[in-house]
């Protein structure tokens, strides 16, 4: 079946595919989509935002440079989460006393518990993250400290909505997990094997493609705070 061209994010696209999913263009702006997602208490607290001057804190006119470091680290060990818990899982399958990995029961439940486990974890670093660009932000200028009021009631309004959509992803790896499973169940070890190497890694796609998804407010905060 041909598919029609979509230039939507990398998480959108790969769960698409996994999912053999013809995915159009949205027939609504972003601008149209974010009216019908903000409530009404939303729509004055942003428009708060915009309309007054909060005070700059006084601080640092420049980004620190721990910042930009702490943003790298903390990215590079979510990124790199799931490899290391991947790691650690095949030692225990390898422990003394314990089946073989070729005898382990091959089943979705673990990988579920784990991704579900890093999205808690990319939700709570990238937020404190975020709380931490906002304050310094707030240290620049009046227009900067609006912009951080701003991202504040954009966290708020849509953090709901994003944490349901974003809890549909380790269904839809359970669906493309089942059907490698079924699709390779009768064929002999080794190749089983190698479909599991390839789900892990279609899985740690998935991963770093959430990871760019949420970690989008931080890029856009630390451009604001970049000098030009």
């Amino acid at each position: 079946m041909k598919r029609t061209a979509f230039s939507g994010p990398a998480l959108v696209r790969l769960l698409a595919h996994f999912a053999d999913l013809d995915v159009h263009e949205p027939a609504q702006s972003l601008a149209d989509r974010l009216s019908q997602w903000l409530g009404w208490t939303d729509a004055i607290a942003l428009s708060t935002a915009l309309a007054t001057d909060p005070p700059a804190v006084p601080g640092a006119r420049s980004v620190p440079r721990d910042v930009e470091e702490e943003c790298a680290r903390v990215r590079a060990s979510l990124a790199g989460a799931f490899t290391r818990e991947e790691a650690a899982m095949r030692r225990r399958h390898r422990a003394p006393a314990q089946p073989s990995p070729d005898d382990v029961p091959i089943d979705y439940a673990e990988f579920r518990q784990r991704y579900v486990s890093l999205q808690q974890a990319m939700e709570s670093d990238i937020g404190a993250l975020r709380t931490r660009l906002r304050a310094t932000l707030a240290a620049r200028s009046p227009d900067m400290a609006r912009l951080a009021v701003v991202d504040a009631v954009m966290e708020q309004a849509l953090s709901a909505r994003e944490r349901n959509l974003l809890a549909n992803v380790p269904a839809l790896l359970g669906k493309h997990f089942e059907r490698m499973k079924r699709a390779h169940a009768a064929v002999e070890t080794s190749a089983r094997n190698t479909w599991l190497d390839v789900f892990r890694k279609d899985l740690q796609s998935v991963l770093l493609a959430e990871l760019d998804v949420r970690f989008q407010p931080i890029e856009g905060l630390l451009a604001a705070l970049r000098p030009r």
